[in-house]
């Protein structure tokens, strides 16, 4: 889902009267970013509170390629990685995932294996259908039990683009909540819905709704869904103890719209590259009684925070023996404040660029290859920009393209070279470049081999195959303690 997908953030059809609701009973950051343009590293890092890099959610096998975790990928999350349900387990959360996992398929990747005490869902997207000899139906899950596959078991028509999938996410969430409301049990549920991802898909009473076509369709029924656990939680007296959070994991894929993709609103670019349309975020806070209503906070944040607040609200320590890259949004949050810190782009295993304030300095630039162009595969579309949405990689480590992005939120115009503005800048930026590098130590990389074997077909390969995805997940955690008590 993309930053400008929203009506509180600017979409003009605004239909989507929940989720504005929610910011303006809540908090709104217009400055929030994913950890990576592509699906599998940035939920990889909102698990972990870590860069993709460090947690091994990236690939090798050729500079600055995006990759993910698709079936016959080998990879997944390491055993020695601590995601955030593991920690919460620690002060009594029970923890639930709903939707995409994509953080490996193979049986020691299982979420029930990294924190999660249920799971309904799939290991990947909605891909398909398949013939079920090169490649099978994707999976449904209930926990450790196949309870079907997509297309065969779980429908989607993609002439008509209907599907029931998001009304029974939507009831699975519900379900959770009461049950843990009735035993006074916190919980954390991560509502990791997929709807606004190629091949889009509504349930028949939403589709044909929006002026946007199906992905409006789409859009409009996650904010109803998100309407209904809102007003649900008020039902029950439990909104009060509980924190919402509502990001998407990448940019609108603007190779699949205006049918299948959405609006990065006046970004460049979008999925994919790590200009703002590909990696800033539509992102809303939700408390009532702690988050004042109407509040738009210019902190700059990260789906990686997400793992630090929430150990923050369950009075837990961070992992000492780890670098953690996300920082607690709780001071900004709740009083105000905003904390000094980058924000790094990754694509793959580079830093592509970096942001300081209003500041964001581009090291590489690269939106895809001619190849892939030349065949109508283009991640800017109607958005060149000369020697910025560059096809071929283009290195400015000696000098760096800096834009405002106050002044220049499209990244249209770089600041001159020769100004003192320049100087005075990239003389700030420099050594937080230099100490990130110089202290950086990358994962084991999860992303390079492939195996058909694990589907039932023996073929191994390096994975060089273009990766091409997209999606939005809602986050809600939950505590029955006080503020207070909790730290």
């Amino acid at each position: 889902m993309g930053w400008g997908d929203l009506g509180a953030f600017g979409e003009p059809s605004k239909e989507t009267p929940n989720l504005d609701q929610m910011a303006a009973e809540g908090m709104l950051f217009p400055n929030f970013y994913t950890a990576n343009p592509l699906c599998s590293p940035s939920r990889a890092a909102l698990l972990t509170g870590r860069l993709p890099i460090r947690n091994g959610f990236y690939t090798t096998n050729a500079h600055a390629r995006n990759a993910y975790a698709p079936q016959e990928i080998v990879g997944g999350i390491p055993d020695s990685e601590l995601l955030l349900p593991e920690l919460l387990k620690k002060a009594g959360y029970v923890n639930k995932i709903i939707g995409k996992w994509h953080l490996g398929h193979r049986p020691q990747f299982h979420p029930l294996k990294h924190g999660f005490d249920e799971w309904f869902g799939s290991p990947n997207c909605h891909f398909g259908p398949y013939n079920n000899k090169d490649f099978p139906n994707l999976p449904v899950y209930r926990d450790q039990e196949m309870i079907g596959r997509y297309y065969e078991d779980f429908k989607i028509d993609l002439k008509t683009g209907e599907a029931n999938l998001t009304q029974i996410y939507l009831k699975e969430a519900l379900d959770f909540i009461n049950r843990q409301q009735a035993s006074q049990q916190p919980f954390f549920l991560y509502w990791a819905i997929d709807a606004t991802h190629a091949p889009v898909y509504a349930s028949k009473d939403f589709l044909g709704t929006s002026q946007r076509g199906l992905y409006g369709d789409a859009v409009r029924e996650i904010d109803d869904s998100i309407g209904k656990i809102l007003k649900h939680l008020q039902k029950l007296g439990i909104s009060k103890n509980t924190f919402v959070f509502f990001t998407s994991d990448n940019g609108a894929a603007l190779i699949s719209a205006p049918k299948q993709g959405g609006s990065n609103g006046p970004f460049l670019c979008g999925k994919q590259t790590t200009f703002e349309g590909g990696m800033r975020e539509p992102a809303i806070a939700w408390w009532p009684g702690y988050i004042p209503a109407g509040q738009v906070s210019h902190q700059l944040g990260s789906v990686m925070d997400l793992f630090t607040t929430s150990l923050s609200l369950a009075g837990l320590q961070l992992p000492n023996d780890r670098q953690i890259d996300g920082v607690d949004l709780l001071p900004a949050v709740l009083q105000g404040k905003l904390i000094d810190r980058p924000i790094f782009y990754y694509r793959g295993n580079e830093m592509m660029a970096v942001r300081v304030g209003l500041y964001k300095a581009h090291y590489w630039t690269w939106s895809n290859s001619w190849e892939e162009y030349s065949k109508g595969i283009d991640f800017c579309p109607g958005q060149n920009i000369s020697g910025v949405t560059t096809h071929t990689q283009e290195e400015h480590t000696l000098l760096p393209l800096l834009f405002h992005l106050g002044r220049d939120p499209g990244e249209k115009y770089p600041v001159r070279f020769a100004s003192p503005e320049y100087e005075a800048v990239i003389k700030r930026i420099s050594p937080i470049v230099d100490q990130h590098k110089a202290t950086l130590v990358p994962g084991e990389p999860q992303l390079n081999l492939c195996d058909r074997a694990v589907m039932g077909k023996q073929l191994k390969k390096q994975c060089l195959c273009p990766a091409i995805f997209f999606f939005s997940f809602n986050f809600l955690f939950n505590q029955y303690s006080s503020l207070s008590n909790s730290g």
